[in-house]
């Protein structure tokens, strides 16, 4: 197929008017869908988003009569190259998310393959039931996803797998005719084997197959052992040849169980009825046990699965060491004691408090008599899903590790019995000692699967080597206890190949044929399951491979160099969560729901320009400028990617790069020097701010510079900040009666845009006792940095580093009011200033804070309390910035805000506002800022009662709340500033 594929050209141009959703044939959409989670990487030929079952058709019928594949594709978080092929990618996360039907009577629930996991179970949760597996991708794993692996996760100990869910899968069979698959007794299954078509056949040839007692001997015999319940090693045989219609039994034949784990290979799934569950028993806690070697966690895994908890994970020292310098999962480390080898994590749910704790009690004492782990901190309620968090977070953490050697999913997904599980993994450890490894183990030790991953460098011919070697041996050693070499991720192209090993060769050639007796053309998902190539081919790097070297504005070396940077990408789509799971990553994807949009797609497609284009300027390519077109600068994935992926600076360095060869737009230049026209038009404001009123006269400056007509543009003030402060201001603090004294970062946007702002934020911490500083410094850069005009921002960090370098210190801190233009101080200019400004931007970041960040800890320390503030009764409702969120602490905020006594403060759980800079101004940008902000925060904005409090830091978030909602939000510091009490 790939050599078919390869050596011929498709017209795609008649497909692509029969279609009603979007067919794509161009480069960037190739390399988008080019990588998964895995390792390998392959062109398609096509990506197709259908809209319909008829659009579905119709790539069938195309597929058969161009002989060309399909690869269905729904979250793309597969490990195991599942998603990748020179085919037709068919992504239905698009449209095919629709919950379709709900019966609590009945308890299923009706859905399109394309809906997310924890969205589904978001709408279940009123009724008072959830959908039972859950990944730890589960925030955007897609229901046909799951069905395609047979997803387990971290309940599967008491609730088992996704095939144990699945009543009923309607589906499009390979010669595009409709059938729905379900429970059959042993008449309902005659009667399909009557049916004069491809479904019937289907019926008649499984029946012929397994009716065969001598076959079913050879499953029984070659497949993992009954009681290891993840299981998804070729096509699950084992399951059919027990029902009806082959043994005297009340099961009934459903070839559901065969479709579950099938990876796409027999058809294209259409709409699934899943079994729920009643919620869960209301509490919960996790008992984190702390052991000095992985062994004797094992050993406390058999322990603990005595106990029956509904978890029951671990994590090695590797992985917790990544989870050290990540923004997001530091937070999420509360728990750790010492430096363990292995922690436990394991869950305890009760009707009350008493009974979970008892089991955990239960569980402690009997480590403790086996002389087993060290700590045993106990975790409650709503800090659990920190540790859940943390534990989710592993796949993509991995990526962390310094250096072109990561940790490999290849032989991550083995499962053996609990009763051997110790032996085995002492096994498992001789055996990569014997190739000089050292593995990563995580995941779910209470099922007896663990993530065993070694660490190598596919860029190597002798770890490419290694990679084949290591992985034949796992399945050797899986083997030879009788267990599953695919627990949860499935076969993909990394296993495939050793199916024959797992299962003999003549179970292997009844896999082979089915897979030709539902596919005869082989248009479905091909090289997956049977007939598979090499494991160690078509791997995302080449040989040998030589990186190149680039010389760029921002200092990457802390990555390795920029091309590292894209690189730390490891594809595990944590930035594909919907608003529903909270956080800000990744605002425009949430908007679009198009992969082209998502961070990953844009570190891919800049890996794979810098790793393969010819071009000498690599940047130069307008498919990068495509796929970072809808970045806006919002720094979630700063946090929120587990692997760190940076794309708010790797799209400030392409634009830089990309302007090089293009120069630079009037657009970018007019927003990057903002300040420098403000101070301008502060020489005439009133004319100024009438230009701007002027219908007309805004209309054509909106025009010339491609900004949006909707939007308003923001006047100035008659009188800059700057010179109220030194011509006006007078400070009541009696001389040495200080509590400290302070430095305010005086930013453009507050200077000139949001003054009163400014005096107010002056005047407050006036009151409150600081001493305040105002140096003649630059601007901070912020909009030359989001425009890529970065030898700019460069000269204006360099003139602040080298000015405020002798200031600021622990006693004398650096105090901003716009979050993204102070913290630029903690997040750009480390990396941007000269080198031997570097260590002085670093001290400088160190003492530098948002001004909600400095009164919290005046808070803490007792500087600020209640006494200043009066006690009347409000409500607040809260939208955080983006930066503020990224790179700081919104709930210092919330702490702040609760100083006045009666002041009720409620946090919108929304990501971006959506006008993110200059971003929501642009023309060509406005739809998408208005839909982003549709997600989440404009309904909360309407949905506040006319007495609510709007609170919101940043200027940007400030206007689109007011252009979006038609009201109007007051930053931090005026809602203080208003409640303080006369003295």
């Amino acid at each position: 197929m790939s050599s078919m594929n390869s050596a011929r050209t498709i017209d795609f141009s008649a497909l692509q008017q029969q279609l009603e959703g979007e067919l794509y044939t161009d480069r960037l959409q190739q390399i988008i869908y080019a990588t998964d989670a895995s390792v390998y990487r392959e062109l398609p030929l096509a990506v197709a988003i259908p809209k319909s079952v008829a659009d579905l058709k119709q790539l069938i019928r195309f597929a058969n009569d161009n002989k060309t594949s399909l690869i269905p594709r729904a979250g793309g978080t597969s490990l195991a190259g599942q998603c990748v092929g020179n085919g037709i990618v068919v992504d239905i996360s698009k449209y095919f998310n629709q919950i379709l039907e709900f019966n609590a009577e009945e308890q299923w629930v009706r859905v399109q393959p394309g809906v997310v996991r924890d969205e589904l179970n978001a709408f279940l949760k009123p009724h008072g039931f959830f959908f039972s597996p859950i990944t730890s991708t589960a925030n955007r794993a897609m229901i046909g996803g799951m069905v395609g692996n047979n997803s387990s996760g971290t309940t599967s100990i008491e609730y088992g797998s996704t095939r144990d869910h699945v009543l009923e899968i309607k589906a499009l069979l390979s010669d595009a005719s409709e059938s729905t698959f379900y429970a059959l007794d042993k008449n309902k299954f005659e009667e399909k084997t009557r049916n004069r078509n491809l479904e019937g056949n289907l019926y008649r040839h499984i029946y012929k197959e397994l009716k065969d007692d001598t076959q079913r001997q050879r499953i029984c015999d070659n497949f993992p052992k009954a009681s290891i319940h993840r299981r998804n090693t070729g096509y699950a045989v084992d399951y059919l040849m027990n029902t009806a219609p082959f043994k005297a039994t009340e099961l009934h034949f459903d070839f559901c169980k065969l479709l579950c784990g099938s990876e796409g290979t027999l058809a294209l799934t259409t709409e699934i009825k899943l079994h729920v569950d009643p919620l869960p028993a209301p509490h919960n806690l996790v008992v984190a046990a702390h052991f000095d070697s992985v062994h004797h966690s094992m050993l406390a895994t058999q322990i603990a699965m005595q106990q029956r908890p509904s978890a029951c994970e671990l994590m090695d020292k590797i992985i917790l060491d990544c989870t050290k310098d990540n923004i997001e999962q530091s937070k999420n480390r509360f728990f750790v004691e010492g430096d363990p080898e292995a922690v436990l994590m394991v869950e305890f749910r009760g009707q009350t408090k008493a009974e979970a704790q008892e089991k955990a009690d239960t569980f402690i004492t009997n480590l403790k008599t086996q002389n087993l782990g060290y700590a045993f901190p106990i975790i409650y309620g709503e800090r659990t899903k920190a540790v859940w968090q943390l534990r989710s977070a592993g796949l993509g953490l991995l990526a962390n590790i310094p250096g072109d050697k990561k940790a490999v999913a290849c032989i991550e997904d083995t499962a053996v019995d609990i009763d051997d599980l110790p032996q085995y993994i002492d096994d498992f450890s001789e055996m990569m000692d014997s190739f000089g490894q050292r593995a990563v183990y995580y995941a779910h030790a209470g099922a007896g699967e663990l993530h065993l991953r070694p660490i190598l460098d596919l860029k190597k011919s002798e770890d490419r080597e290694q990679f084949y070697h290591i992985s034949k041996a796992s399945a050797e050693l899986v083997k030879s206890y009788n267990g599953s070499l695919s627990g949860e991720h499935g076969d993909g192209r990394v296993r495939a190949a050793f199916i024959p090993l797992m299962v003999g060769d003549e179970v292997y050639d009844l896999f082979r044929r089915i897979k030709s007796t539902w596919d005869p053309n082989n248009i479905f998902n091909p090289g997956k399951i049977v007939d598979a190539q090499p494991m160690n081919e078509s791997l995302r790097y080449e040989p040998e491979q030589r990186d190149r070297q680039f010389e760029t504005a921002f200092d990457f070396s802390q990555q390795g160099g920029i091309l590292r940077a894209a690189e730390q990408c490891n594809g595990s789509g944590d930035c594909r969560k919907l608003s529903i799971s909270g956080g800000t990553m990744c605002p425009s994807y949430r908007a679009t729901r198009d992969e082209k949009d998502t961070t990953r797609a844009r570190a891919n497609a800049l890996r794979e320009m810098m790793t393969r284009s010819e071009k000498v300027n690599p940047f130069d390519q307008k498919e990068l400028k495509e796929v970072m077109d809808l970045c806006i600068s919002c720094k979630g994935c700063t946090s929120e990617c587990p692997s760190n992926v940076d794309v708010s600076s790797l799209k400030a360095e392409f634009l830089y790069q990309y302007q090089k060869a293009n120069g630079i737009p009037l657009r970018s230049r007019a927003f990057a020097n903002i300040h420098r026209l403000n101070t301008l038009g502060g020489l005439v404001p009133g004319v100024y701010n009438f230009f701007l009123q002027q219908k007309m006269l805004s209309g054509l400056a909106k025009k010339v510079l491609g900004v949006a007509p909707e939007r308003s543009l923001p006047s100035i003030a008659s009188r800059r900040l700057r010179s109220w402060f030194k011509k006006d201001f007078q400070s009541t603090i009696e001389p040495n009666k200080a509590v400290k004294t302070i430095y305010l970062f005086v930013d453009e946007f507050t200077d000139w845009n949001d003054t009163e702002i400014g005096k107010k934020a002056v005047l407050l911490l006036d009151r409150l006792g600081y001493d305040i500083k105002v140096l003649d410094h630059a601007e901070s850069g912020r909009a030359a940095i989001s425009k890529g005009l970065l030898d700019y921002a460069k000269k204006v960090a360099n003139q602040n580093v080298v000015l405020f370098a002798d200031a600021i210190s622990a006693e004398t801190p650096l105090i901003g009011i716009e979050p993204s233009a102070i913290l630029s101080f903690r997040d750009e200019y480390p990396r941007l200033v000269d080198k031997h400004l570097q260590s002085k931007a670093h001290s400088i970041a160190d003492h530098t804070f948002t001004i909600e960040e400095f009164l919290a800890k005046e808070m803490n320390v007792g500087n600020i309390n209640t006494s200043f503030f009066h006690q009347h009764k409000r409500k607040l409702l809260l939208h955080g910035h983006c930066h503020q969120k990224a790179l700081t602490k919104l709930e210092d905020a919330i702490q702040v805000l609760s100083l006045p006594k009666n002041y009720h403060v409620e946090v919108i759980l929304s990501g971006c506002c959506g006008m993110a800079g200059s971003f929501g101004y642009e023309a060509e940008h406005y739809e998408v800022s208005q839909q982003i902000g549709e997600l989440v925060l404009f309904p909360a904005v309407r949905a506040a009662s006319a007495d609510t409090i709007l609170v919101a830091s940043g200027t940007s978030c400030r206007h689109q709340i007011l252009d979006g909602t038609q009201r109007e939000a007051k930053h931090f510091v005026e809602v203080l500033y208003e409640a303080l009490v006369e003295r």
